[in-house]
């Protein structure tokens, strides 16, 4: 009678228990499900509602949301077993929806094993690409703007911004068809302002497979964060490969507005990642920017410290823990760890000088 009556936090143990098991294999999941399993789920649900005008994972989130402030209110009149049961139930089947729809992909194989890429990287080799991605930064930047002394300001509308980065991830599969992203499926999130205070600036639902983007960032940011969620959307699950594949979709799309996006994001990172070691020489760089670049980067400082509160604090905490549980042991802090992706990368294929021809 108990086995039946607490299935569901058997069923959970047990779906932890083949997770473990199945993490051993990254190639297989890479295999078999990743560019496998995953791709026909991803194109269903995207299929299924790329087209619709609103997110739709907003929606049930925020049902969601109720129905469970709903549940804590008629709580009180059920005993403590039978909520403890009721959640082992509710654990159970979300936990297996979210792996078999999205959540394998923390498993699969790393982005540096498949593309060959050292992520390791010296303390010269950060600054000569910090340098190299100012001095891009720069170029783009006049291009745009005709003086350094103009903040960026993006003249499109989140839908051509969401056009833009579909070609630029049409034009990185061309070079990687691994990287196969699909029907686009990006949406301006209706949760923008709650996202703002929580500290994100979008996400991606493995439920329905949309890509959401916090609206109310500043205009120039938003490229690279449609950039961002678009690689989760191609079974990508480490953040930092996120933002190195997302860095590169924008900068083989030729559009000056979603490159200077993607490099001011890579070149903040890399003065961050700078700062720890020479903060000396960090602080010199980014007094060496164009003053519209500053200013756009001020921009950004003051937008995040507008809605800097605990609650902000909270849902890093939680969010730097899930990733943690997730095989993604840096945690938020693996966000910054695609500098390493990026010097690696440029070893190889010097991107700047190469496509500044075209």
């Amino acid at each position: 009678m108990k086995l039946r009556t607490y299935w569901g936090w058997y069923a959970v143990l047990l779906q932890l228990f083949l997770i473990s098991i199945l993490g051993q294999f990254p190639e297989a999941i890479e295999r078999y499900y990743s560019q496998g399993i995953y791709s026909y789920i991803d194109a269903f649900w995207r299929f299924c509602m790329g087209d619709i005008p609103f997110s739709v994972g907003d929606v049930l989130y925020t049902l969601l949301i109720l129905k469970i402030v709903w549940s804590l209110w008629r709580w009180k009149k059920t005993t403590y077993v039978q909520k403890w049961i009721t959640i082992g139930q509710w654990s159970a089947v979300v936990l297996a929806v979210f792996q078999l729809s999205w959540g394998l992909n923390y498993h699969r194989q790393k982005l540096t094993d498949k593309w060959n890429l050292n992520p390791q990287y010296t303390s010269e080799e950060l600054v000569t690409f910090t340098r190299q991605l100012r001095d891009e930064t720069h170029r783009i930047h006049l291009q745009i703007t005709q003086n350094p002394k103009k903040s960026v300001r993006v003249p499109y509308g989140m839908d051509s911004l969401f056009q833009l980065a579909h070609e630029g991830y049409q034009a990185l599969q061309q070079r990687y068809p691994d990287i196969n992203y699909g029907q686009l499926s990006v949406k301006k999130s209706l949760l923008s302002t709650p996202l703002a205070y929580m500290g994100f600036s979008g996400y991606f639902n493995p439920f329905t497979h949309e890509a959401q983007v916090n609206s109310l960032l500043p205009s120039y940011q938003l490229g690279n964060v449609i950039c961002h969620e678009m690689a989760h959307q191609t079974g990508i699950a480490s953040e930092s490969e996120c933002n190195f594949i997302g860095f590169l979709a924008g900068y083989y799309q030729t559009n000056p507005y979603l490159r200077y996006s993607v490099c001011t994001a890579a070149l903040r990172y890399c003065l961050g990642t700078l700062q720890a070691t020479q903060p000396e020489l960090s602080k010199a760089l980014y007094q060496s920017l164009h003053a519209g670049v500053k200013a756009n980067l001020e921009e950004s400082k003051l937008f995040w410290k507008n809605y800097d509160t605990v609650i902000h604090k909270g849902f890093h905490g939680f969010y730097d823990h899930f990733l943690k549980v997730n095989q993604q042991s840096d945690g938020m802090a693996g966000y910054s760890k695609y500098v390493g992706l990026l010097i690696g990368y440029t070893r190889e294929h010097f991107i700047f000088e190469k496509l500044q021809k075209n």
